[in-house]
């Protein structure tokens, strides 16, 4: 991947330039489920948001059966009344921790140390996470703003350095 947004390398294009997107720009960084279709909300759009809200919405139900089941084994398990709210709170703190962490991650780029010492708290309230991908694909799709932007600041980047090396440099003029 090049730095232009995730751009793909590719081979050598023509006349052996290495660097496809002085030739035709920086391209969008596809969406997990959506593709390159956020740039311009077309070929379904609209119904993959959809889709992505329904199955987020629909795996954080399934995920919380699979809490109540735990919590069931612990009753019957009789390991004590402390036990029990120590399981509650950690999935509920961590499910908080895990939908902000989620949410703040549309909006930039996650530090990817930071990324991997939260990865077992975010593995405890993975609920938290899939809800906050049902409400972000209630507004957008999720890190469509983020992309828009990395996007936007490339494609102007780009054109900056077209209208740098427009012109051919040997025909200056000389200022005497």
């Amino acid at each position: 991947m090049s730095d232009d947004n995730g751009t793909p390398d590719t081979p050598a294009g023509p006349q052996g330039t290495s660097d496809p997107a002085s030739l035709t720009g920086p391209r969008p960084e596809p969406l997990r489920f959506f593709g390159t279709t956020w740039l311009h909300h077309d070929n379904g759009y609209a119904a993959r948001r959809v889709g992505v809200a329904a199955g987020s919405l629909a795996a954080a139900a399934a995920s919380c059966l699979v809490l109540r089941f735990a919590y069931d084994g612990l009753r019957i398990a009789d390991v004590g009344g402390f036990v029990t709210f120590l399981m509650v709170a950690m999935s509920a703190i961590c499910s908080a921790l895990a939908f902000r962490h989620t949410w703040d991650g549309f909006a930039r780029r996650p530090d990817p140390e930071r990324q991997a010492s939260l990865r077992p708290l975010l593995t405890i309230g993975f609920v938290g996470s899939l809800l906050a991908y049902f409400v972000r694909s209630l507004i957008e799709a999720p890190g469509e703003k983020l992309h828009r932007e990395e996007y936007e600041t490339a494609r102007e980047r780009h054109e900056r350095r077209l209208t740098r090396r427009s012109g051919n440099p040997t025909r200056k003029r000389r200022r005497s």
